[in-house]
């Protein structure tokens, strides 16, 4: 996916729960948006990439990987990959967070 750079606030940082995926609609995507154990903010496609799918903000954290809620797949936050031995990738998106306000940038 290309980005034009376009900051669209999202959400109030201190309203972000620890470790629980939130889901925002973007346009016409779901995005699943997770506040990491070490602060640090994360954004992916809220659809699994297994083929018979699921949604991801209803997935565990741990560290920065996401389980999947139906199919237990571990998927990184930070670049949406699936660890082997499954295959597969989610899209992620870039986030950034400047004073309380989270930005999701496309």
């Amino acid at each position: 996916m290309i980005y034009n750079g376009i900051r669209t606030k999202i959400a109030d940082y201190d309203q972000l729960p620890s470790m629980v995926g939130q889901v925002f609609m973007v346009g016409q995507e779901e995005i699943a948006v997770f506040r990491l154990s070490n602060g640090d903010v994360r954004a992916i496609k809220n659809k699994s990439p297994h083929p018979k799918g699921g949604k991801l903000a209803d997935g565990l954290v741990s560290g920065e990987y996401i389980y999947c809620p139906i199919h237990d797949w571990i998927i990184s936050l930070i670049d949406g990959k699936v660890q082997a031995p499954d295959r597969g990738s989610v899209q992620t998106y870039p986030i950034e967070v400047e004073g309380n306000n989270v930005y999701l940038i496309l």
